[in-house]
């Protein structure tokens, strides 16, 4: 049997060694290649993180297009430059879910038992007891009810928080009380105090945390964003807590990453930034998911993680 060839390809910054290392043990019949600008040499598959538009274009020999992550913004914007026919395959889980679960509850559980103000305190060596919330009044709503928004939601449940969750289709998900679609996105938004935002990027999602929906949620809310930068609109929200309707955010996606240092995020003590680090692709484990996709793919079976393009995701 002929050798595969893979075309492979991640943005300056990504661990290209040890992605490489990882899928040729994984792949060991495998002739994988680093893509270079004017490189049209038969290709299988592509595995690649934010492709250059001229990598992909034209590209009707691939049997498929495998994403390193789970978001696929940074690829379907490609749009035409895509070659038609051929599958965008994203990772499933790979790791990812327990880390943003971890990420999540953390800080839940920081603004529920106040740590986030008792720290603020602390800087000006204040001694303030603060009122403990009632948990019965402190609903968490996870937006987006994917496979990672269903891993939050279910560790969460350790902690008996009131819980709802919204998605795009109906969902059931016990412990939790799910809304759907456009006409349930308003009694979610209402339902919830502390919002955590796991949504996929597309046309209907970006700006979807702006100053109205936002608006709707219960005064002094708190927002937790691991999903993308652009579901936030950065004035609007800082707008909003300076108005106390948002009491503070924790967020660890940006419009621009890194963010800029002259960035109002910075300077507004109640947001609470980290360097998009809320769930890092395990790459080992991700390449081992790649070769049993290529594998069930050479042998006719389904797979999972197949993007549907008219959705986004």
């Amino acid at each position: 049997m002929d050798k595969l060839n893979i075309l492979f390809h991640a943005t300056a910054g990504a661990p290209e060694q040890q992605w490489l290392a990882a899928l040729n043990s994984a792949l060991p019949d495998a002739d994988i290649r680093v893509w270079q600008e004017g490189d049209r040499a038969p290709a299988d598959f592509a595995i690649v993180w934010k492709p250059r538009a001229a990598m992909l274009a034209g590209r009707s020999d691939l049997k498929a297009i495998f994403n390193l992550g789970a978001g696929v913004d940074a690829i379907l914007q490609l749009g035409d430059s895509l070659p038609a026919g051929v599958p965008v395959i994203r990772l499933d889980d790979a790791g990812m879910g327990a880390q943003m679960a971890e990420y999540v509850t953390q800080a839940v559980l920081s603004w529920y038992r106040r740590a986030d103000e008792y720290e603020m305190q602390r800087r000006e060596r204040r001694w303030q007891f603060l009122p403990p919330f009632a948990k019965a009044d402190f609903s968490v709503g996870v937006l987006g009810l994917g496979v990672l928004g269903t891993q939050i939601a279910q560790a969460l449940q350790a902690f008996d928080f009131p819980l709802h969750g919204w998605s795009r289709t109906r969902k059931t998900l016990a412990g939790v009380i799910c809304h759907a679609g456009d006409a349930g996105l308003d009694t979610f938004l209402r339902a919830t105090k502390v919002l955590v935002c796991v949504l996929p990027l597309t046309a209907d999602t970006r700006d979807i945390l702006n100053a109205e929906n936002l608006g709707k949620l219960q005064r002094g809310a708190y927002l937790v964003n691991v999903a993308r930068g652009a579901h936030v609109v950065d004035a609007d929200l800082l707008a909003l807590i300076a108005t106390g309707q948002i009491a503070g955010a924790k967020l660890d996606v940006f419009r621009e990453e890194p963010l800029p240092t002259a960035h109002p995020f910075w300077q507004e003590a109640r947001i609470s930034i980290t360097p998009h680090i809320s769930a890092l692709t395990q790459v080992d484990q991700s390449a081992r998911q790649i070769a049993d996709k290529i594998q069930a793919l050479k042998e006719g079976r389904e797979i999972a993680g197949v993007v549907d393009f008219a959705k986004g995701y």
